[in-house]
């Protein structure tokens, strides 16, 4: 069994936000492999269902982002689990917008959602960071993450969203690299080369020597008139 968490703010007011990003994603893996109904549980919002071999729980922290920590903490003793069965999707200001990378362990770099399940179960749980980009100075940062995406972000939003749920089963499974390639083949798929058979450039024709001209210089004049 794991625990799957999604970072963000309650409320019809943050639902759009930035820092929202980590619920969208867990909402999206619900709704595309046919996980129970979200209810309410742990201080949050719980979906239940499988991946794979693997029973996942979906947890949405309703406590506000500053104290994730507590709706998680509730959610692990009640199954029994370790930070080694937690994962956390959250917002990553030091990824460029619909990028997505793993992370084990390490620090919380300042974000208010990981401090707080820092202080409740420590720092040996996994992470999936979900690129928002940075406005560019740390005074902006707060209002930068409380503000919806805007129009321009959907497209690269929605396939990150898709890669997420196409990658899922690959996740559970602990294939983190098949994760992320499943992300990428949404967000940066190949392109198509041209397909046509490339054909060799025809050898250049040989010419032949031109033969000796033998004709007198009178024949040559009256060949000229003729």
């Amino acid at each position: 069994m794991k625990l799957w968490v999604g970072l963000g703010n309650p409320g019809p007011k943050y639902a759009g936000t930035r820092h929202n990003i980590g619920w969208m994603a867990v909402d999206r893996i619900a709704g595309d492999h046919g996980f129970a109904p979200w209810r309410a549980k742990f201080q949050g919002q719980v979906a239940e269902g499988r991946l794979g071999s693997e029973k996942i729980i979906l947890l949405k922290p309703e406590t506000f982002m500053n104290l994730s920590g507590q709706s998680v903490r509730a959610a692990m003793d009640f199954h029994k689990l370790t930070p080694a069965d937690v994962l956390v999707f959250h917002d990553e200001l030091d990824l460029a917008p619909g990028k997505c990378r793993l992370k084990s362990g390490g620090g919380h770099a300042g974000h208010n959602g990981l401090r707080s399940i820092h202080a409740h179960i420590g720092e040996a749980y996994d992470r999936v960071r979900l690129g928002i980009g940075h406005p560019g100075h740390k005074d902006k940062v707060a209002d930068y993450v409380l503000h919806d995406f805007a129009k321009a972000d959907q497209d690269w939003l929605d396939d990150l969203m898709r890669g997420i749920s196409d990658g899922a089963p690959m996740l559970a499974d602990a294939q983190g690299d098949k994760f992320l390639n499943a992300v990428a083949l949404r967000t940066a798929p190949p392109r198509s080369g041209g397909g046509g058979e490339v054909k060799p450039a025809p050898k250049p024709q040989r010419s032949e020597p031109e033969p000796e001209d033998t004709r007198t210089p009178m024949q040559k004049l009256m060949d000229r008139f003729r």
